[in-house]
């Protein structure tokens, strides 16, 4: 998949013009791409789309329109566009109430390792996590990681040929799995790989 660059992006100005229209799209377009696995984690599927909006709502923010400030965001975001053989996501561990996250994430260290997904009978595929940090310390993870799981010829050929994915979390203070994934999920997943 094709990284971004300033030519892909809106001017502020531009933006503003027609950031409801685009956000719409984008929002309807990231529901095939989120997995909640069990009640508490969740993978948001990054693509070209997910991060240009990112990267817009990120300059728009903070008010960004110099040259060398736009080229940060890309650098720092277009990381998370998959490659053609991989997807990439962004896992969030989600509790609402801050005391209940607190208590959760020191029970729930490695638990961005734990995660798998499985093409047909083909081996689990495991992420490496966190490329651009180390999220967690020795007393608690992080709520938010950053994945990418590669794929091999073989899942891309049966993923070609309309093999179920399945997903699922082995931790041992969260244990769940997804199986068969959605198939707007997969389709969209599918949408990625070249």
């Amino acid at each position: 998949m094709e990284k971004l660059n300033r030519e892909d992006l809106y001017t502020l100005e531009k933006y503003a013009e027609v950031r409801k229209d685009f956000r719409a799209r984008v929002m309807k377009h990231k529901k095939a791409r989120r997995l909640a696995i069990g009640p508490n984690a969740t993978l948001y599927f990054e693509d070209r789309l997910t991060i240009r909006y990112q990267i817009q709502e990120m300059l728009r923010v903070e008010r960004i329109f110099e040259t060398a400030g736009i080229q940060e965001e890309l650098d720092a975001y277009n990381p998370l566009i998959p490659d053609g053989l991989n997807w990439k996501a962004t896992f969030m561990v989600e509790f609402e109430d801050a005391g209940e996250r607190h208590r959760q994430l020191a029970k729930l260290v490695g638990i961005e390792s734990s995660i798998w997904l499985k093409v047909n009978d083909n081996a689990p595929i495991t992420p490496v996590c966190d490329e651009d940090m180390d999220r967690q310390t020795g007393d608690k993870t992080s709520s938010v990681h950053f994945l990418r799981f590669e794929l091999t010829e073989d899942d891309v050929k049966a993923l070609r040929e309309g093999a179920p994915i399945e997903a699922g979390i082995n931790h041992e203070h969260y244990h769940y799995t997804v199986s068969p994934i959605p198939a707007e999920i997969r389709d969209s997943l599918l949408n990625d790989l070249d």
